[in-house]
């Protein structure tokens, strides 16, 4: 759905259990000309779904995120700064067939954001 937004380098994991993901942001996409002109910074909605598009990916299946438990932005992430980020993934599938997902979102020693919610 991002299109060229960001690139998936590498991707660990299939299924249930822990996952491990890197990903290259496209300094040069358009949403970072409105988002913003000369400090670009990747918008909360746009992460939300690069860990969508990642848990579907582990899951070979569509989903949807029908609740945000936990969301925490603890960093703005600037893709001329940090193009390449890591996402560390615990998907656990529960009673109901909907998948609980836990990810933060990193690059080295910074945080930027901690996601705790459930798909389906």
């Amino acid at each position: 759905m991002l299109g060229d937004f960001y690139t998936l380098i590498e991707l660990q994991g299939d299924g249930i259990g822990q996952a491990k993901a890197k990903i290259e942001l496209n300094p040069n996409h358009d949403i970072f000309k409105g988002h913003f002109p000369g400090n670009p910074i990747a918008p909360g909605v746009c992460m939300m779904q690069i860990i969508k598009e990642i848990t579907e990916k582990v899951l070979n299946k569509d989903l949807f995120m029908y609740r945000g438990d936990n969301i925490k932005f603890m960093a703005k992430i600037n893709p001329e700064v940090n193009p390449v980020l890591n996402l560390d993934f615990e998907i656990k599938q529960k009673e109901d067939n909907t998948y609980g997902v836990s990810c933060i979102t990193h690059f080295e020693d910074t945080v930027f954001l901690k996601f705790k919610g459930s798909f389906k």
